[in-house]
């Protein structure tokens, strides 16, 4: 039976042509385990992920394994992006177990749904220490039928150990957000940029407080070890340097060779970074680089009728690895001039970018600055720019023919959030309404699609998780600052009302992740895995909101959270880094009221002045802008240089 081509899921109607008789997540499945004594295999994966799509060649189209699964086993596929919720607790699992994490995720569980073995992907047959495939399902099999009993038993106190333990409220103290600073400064590879090796991601989070503190605290130490980690990740191959855009992450310490696939969530807290970052500095490489994010977004992951998709896939086929982002040196040389070949190849081309599998084929990276490949061929610096300009644009033509990975066209409403805002913080650093006018459209058509009686959808018919409501009301926010309209505040302000009804866990504090038990536990995190805590994320908004609306138990709920936190984060350190840009807003967030025409200069110059944790509220046109840090409010401002005066005296004091 094709189960899964009835699905929404483009990766789980993909997985209906395999050879393995697939149910989706439902009870169903299990009912069908428990009558038939048999175990239940399930595989969570995603369509961007190229493991995902080697272990489905590999093994789930392979006549023997297809026979065992459909013989021995009850198989459920998920999408993990469709299902976050599901595919968190097995990932916790198969961490527990000692398996590791990430994708695909390859579980086997009782027919009470509970986990006693693990693992990501597997190979057909024993090959690099990794046990293959076929001999794991016949001894699990074997295990499940003869000692089910002490798999049971297993399997329970691991569901058990993995449900949220009470943690000890501590104290929260302005200093900490120092120790915090000095704690992440010392996991940061000051070769290469980033913290610590490969594999390296890029911490969006830690960067943003790093950035914010750099601002707050005047230390230039801070401020450029966090640029210069931002500007190798933008010379280095894990940004896509024809099309715009960051891949997921990078293979090596160097940022040179990535892991192809695009991720919308990525891209949207990176743009973030680089707007603060060309904010700070005027440093035109940030402002170059977040002007690719965006063409990468609005080219590729964008629907002309509002909205964002979730992702591109990395690979056409799953044994060609970035096959559509590399180059062959044969093929540049019949693509640009002799001159343009000349400098392009100093520049963008070393052996560090070749690929393992293929060696002729290259990532490009800056392997060599302008002002060196000036140096040896004795061309100008701008000239050499018109150069590689003109080589860029045939190459994206040229690539634009090649057939191209997989886009996910699935909105998701947590993610369609994140970037919505991240568009509109972009247009007031860019001068681009078109941004905003297009995050707006966006959430509009959002809204219409997964906001019905007083409920929010992940994804059509999918209950939402805290992600989806969080990071719906931090756009909402934001467009209000944008826009002046009160609907949207007011709408925000409501579903944060329900997000604390649902989700806020009344006797320690923070937001669990799920309004109801699933499988049979509610979780509460503070960890940035690798993008920041929606706890964090949750904890700034409470802070925004009671500042925008004069009303204190929003404050107090964030205060909860914070000191609920607070030892986790301790101890987390760089692991947990936005949960110090919200214990930083605590003790730091501006307000600025404006009362101002929507199109004054003064209005314009405070929605674009960079300050870390601001909030904006509208009041009666009075040509002046009232600023107010925690309980105090100051003289109203009536010109745009006194409000950048009055913040850059904020700054480093």
């Amino acid at each position: 039976m094709k189960r899964l081509a009835r699905e929404k899921s483009p990766y789980l109607r993909h997985a209906a042509n395999q050879k393995i008789d697939w149910f989706p997540w439902c009870d169903e499945a299990f009912v069908s385990a428990k009558e038939q004594g048999k175990p239940v295999f399930l595989s969570s994966g995603a369509s961007w992920c190229h493991w995902c799509h080697v272990m489905a060649r590999e093994c789930f189209e392979n006549d023997e394994i297809a026979s065992i699964l459909n013989s021995l086993f009850i198989c459920i596929k998920i999408d993990r992006d469709e299902r976050p919720d599901i595919d968190r607790r097995y990932q916790n699992a198969v961490m527990a177990m000692g398996g590791g994490g990430g994708w695909p995720l390859s579980v086997f569980l009782t027919s009470e749904r509970k986990p006693f073995f693990g693992g990501t992907y597997f190979p057909p047959e024993d090959n690099m220490g990794r046990p293959g495939f076929k001999k794991i399902l016949k001894t699990i099999s074997e295990i499940y039928r003869t000692k089910k009993p002490e798999l049971i038993e297993i399997s329970n106190k691991l569901m058990d150990s993995l449900k949220n333990i009470g943690s000890e409220k501590d104290e929260i103290k302005e200093s900490t957000l120092q120790e915090a600073m000095l704690k992440m400064l010392s996991f940061l590879d000051m070769n290469h940029g980033g913290f610590g090796t490969a594999p390296k991601f890029p911490m969006t989070g830690a960067l943003e407080f790093l950035l914010n503190r750099y601002f707050l605290s005047g230390f230039e130490s801070v401020g450029s070890a966090v640029m210069m980690s931002l500007e190798k990740m933008s010379k280095g191959g894990y940004y896509d340097q024809v099309g715009g855009g960051f891949h997921r992450y990078s293979v090596d310490a160097e940022w040179i060779i990535p892991h192809f696939e695009k991720m919308a969530e990525d891209n949207a807290w990176l743009l973030r970074n680089y707007i603060q970052a060309y904010s700070l500095s005027g440093n035109d490489i940030f402002k170059k680089t977040a002007e690719g994010i965006i063409y990468f977004v609005k080219t590729v992951l964008s629907d002309p009728e509002g909205g964002f998709y979730s992702s591109q896939d990395a690979d056409i086929t799953s044994d060609d690895e970035g096959g559509y982002f590399t180059w062959s040196t044969n093929e540049l040389k019949e693509l640009l001039s002799d001159e343009e070949y000349k400098i392009f190849s100093l520049h963008m081309l070393s052996d560090k970018g070749r690929m393992h599998h293929d060696k002729s084929k290259i990532v490009l990276f800056n392997a060599v600055d302008i002002e060196k490949v000036s140096i040896i061929t004795g061309i100008g610096a701008e000239e050499i720019k018109e150069l590689l300009s003109s080589a860029m644009k045939k190459l994206l033509e040229r690539r634009s023919r090649r057939p191209a990975p997989f886009v996910d066209k699935t909105f998701y409403t947590s993610l369609n959030g994140i970037m919505a805002s991240s568009f509109i913080k972009a247009s007031y650093i860019l001068q681009d309404d078109n941004l905003k006018y297009f995050a707006i459209k966006s959430i509009e058509r959002i809204k219409s699609l997964f906001l019905k009686d007083d409920r929010v959808y992940h994804t059509e018919n999918i209950e939402g998780i805290i992600d989806d409501y969080i990071y719906l009301i931090e756009a909402l926010i934001d467009i209000y600052e944008a826009t002046a309209v009160k609907e949207h505040l007011e709408c925000a302000e409501k579903l944060m009302n329900l997000c604390l009804e649902k989700f806020w866990d009344h006797k320690s504090g923070g937001f669990y992740d799920t309004e109801t038990d699933v499988l049979d536990m509610r979780l509460k995190n503070i960890l940035d895995m690798p993008h920041p805590s929606v706890n964090a994320s949750g904890i700034l908004l409470l802070l925004r909101l009671s500042l925008m609306t004069n009303k204190n138990e929003y404050f107090r709920y964030a205060e909860e959270g914070l000191k609920f936190f607070a030892l986790q984060a301790e101890e987390a350190g760089l692991n947990a880094a936005y949960y110090y840009c919200a214990l930083d807003a605590y003790f730091n967030a501006l307000k600025l009221d404006i009362r101002a025409g929507d199109n004054s200069n003064l209005t314009k110059a405070a929605r674009t002045i960079f300050y870390p944790y601001k909030s904006i509220i509208y009041g009666e046109d009075e040509g002046s802008v009232i600023p107010c840090i925690h309980n105090i409010c100051y003289e109203p401002i009536r010109e745009t240089n006194g409000l950048e005066d009055f913040i850059n005296n904020l700054r480093g004091r």
